[in-house]
């Protein structure tokens, strides 16, 4: 995975509570950048970065996903004190999304997705725990007439306490009724099986690799950078054993909202 340095701090997007911003890089790139200093912290950064790469790894339209090294010179340039501060509290590797100039957020009235593709972000989005892809928030952008998913950081909640993680693993994730794309997804059971073999345990470990020692929780429970690894790893790959519980679940809120 590459590693930019951001130069510019163009301007914020006024999204959630993890205040991103669009900003320049050395390679004349222009990316959103996710803060680690945001108040969703390292964690939210570690969710962007393994539920987006597995979901490339799963073949779906994810944007590039960068590194950022930002310098605290880059807050001088910025007038808000709040903007000032974030900078600040981020300085260091942080993570961001290639921009997709002139992308519109996905709207269900207007686009409509073939099955295999509506399928297959449902079967993603219940195996990350992703609750943020509802109709009221989508997540997803269209970009020259193709879709795009975009932020993850409410993915992989798990880890906010690693109490029993092992038997959360099986949980079937239940707010997957609230999925916006889900009363398309007619095809979850040939996504399932497809899908299901293409995340093997060494693209899971190769993704969750990629995390920063620096993002990683060394607390009472998980001592080491390399236990940390582990759980994930562990985790995501429990969560694919067959039988799946959250592709069945996917599967029954579907029909459920058919009634």
């Amino acid at each position: 995975m590459r590693t930019v340095t951001a130069t510019r701090y163009v301007t914020p997007l006024r999204e959630g509570g993890s205040l991103p911003a669009i900003v320049e890089a050395d390679d004349d790139g222009l990316y959103v950048l996710k803060f680690r200093g945001a108040g969703q912290g390292p964690k939210a950064l570690i969710a962007e970065l393994v539920a987006g790469e597995a979901g490339r790894a799963l073949g779906l339209p994810v944007p590039e996903i960068v590194f950022v090294e930002l310098d605290a010179a880059l807050a001088g340039t910025e007038p808000d004190p709040e903007i000032q501060d974030l900078i600040k509290a981020s300085v260091g590797l942080n993570l961001a999304l290639d921009y997709l100039p002139g992308s519109v957020m996905y709207d269900p009235l207007v686009e409509k997705l073939e099955p295999a593709l509506a399928s297959a972000v449902v079967w993603f989005d219940a195996y990350v725990t992703n609750v943020d892809r509802t109709p009221r928030n989508a997540n997803m952008l269209m970009w020259h007439k193709k879709l795009w998913l975009i932020d993850h950081g409410a993915s992989l909640y798990f880890h906010h306490t690693w109490t029993d993680y092992m038997e959360r693993s099986r949980s079937p994730f239940e707010h997957i009724k609230d999925h916006v794309l889900l009363p398309y997804a007619t095809m979850l059971e040939d996504v399932d099986a497809t899908l299901s073999k293409r995340m093997t345990e060494e693209v899971i470990t190769n993704i969750v690799g990629l995390i920063p020692d620096v993002w990683l929780d060394t607390d009472s429970l998980l001592k080491s950078a390399y236990e940390a690894r582990q759980a994930y790893v562990e985790y995501l790959s429990r969560r694919l054993e067959a039988p799946r519980p959250f592709a069945e679940e996917a599967e029954r809120a579907r029909r459920a909202s058919h009634i």
